[in-house]
């Protein structure tokens, strides 16, 4: 049996969680999310606490024991706290602006890249226009947001130029060596 599935998930006040078979529905102070999960699962409502257990012990129905649990948690998580991906920016004339809620990226193309944010998710961007973050209350729409504002501008392993990951390690290249005499 997983580890993670055997978890109970704690329901914290304020957030409202209804359970139809296996359609799941949380609401809470940032927003409302909903998902249904494949019928091998039992999800069942317990003095607060959510509780999943696979209905047989067949590959599939312990893979999506784990996997419902995660989501489950992530989707109580998302609605109270909210979920944060920081992106930071290097090179020269590399910068990220806010104009209303859009996100515009000049990063050494001819043409500045503008960003919608889709529903659910809002830009900051830091003083030195070089970090951005991007919160929202669905775990996978920040981070897919995340990597296609990454993808606009790979980081390079030459000079380390592009948009990265806070704290993400670029391995870097040496170049050309110089003309052997």
């Amino acid at each position: 049996m997983s580890r993670i599935g055997r978890l109970p998930i704690e329901i914290p006040s304020g957030v409202e969680v209804q359970v139809e078979g296996t359609f799941v529905r949380v609401k809470g102070p940032k927003g409302q999310m909903e998902h249904t999960f494949p019928p091998v699962v039992n999800i069942a409502m317990e003095d607060g606490t959510l509780h999943v257990k696979p209905l047989s012990e067949q590959k599939f129905d312990r893979a999506m024991h784990g996997t419902t649990r995660s989501v489950i948690n992530n989707m109580v998580v998302g609605v109270t706290d909210g979920f944060v991906k920081e992106l930071e920016i290097q090179g020269v004339g590399y910068r990220a602006e806010l104009q209303g809620k859009n996100l515009t990226l000049t990063v050494g193309y001819s043409h500045p890249v503008v960003i919608e944010p889709p529903e659910g998710i809002s830009f900051e961007v830091g003083e030195r226009n070089n970090e951005i973050k991007v919160a929202g209350y669905d775990k996978r729409a920040v981070g897919q947001m995340a990597a296609d504002i990454r993808k606009i501008r790979p980081p390079e392993p030459y000079k380390g130029k592009g948009i990265r990951y806070k704290g993400e390690y670029v391995r870097r290249k040496a170049g050309k060596a110089g003309k052997a005499i």
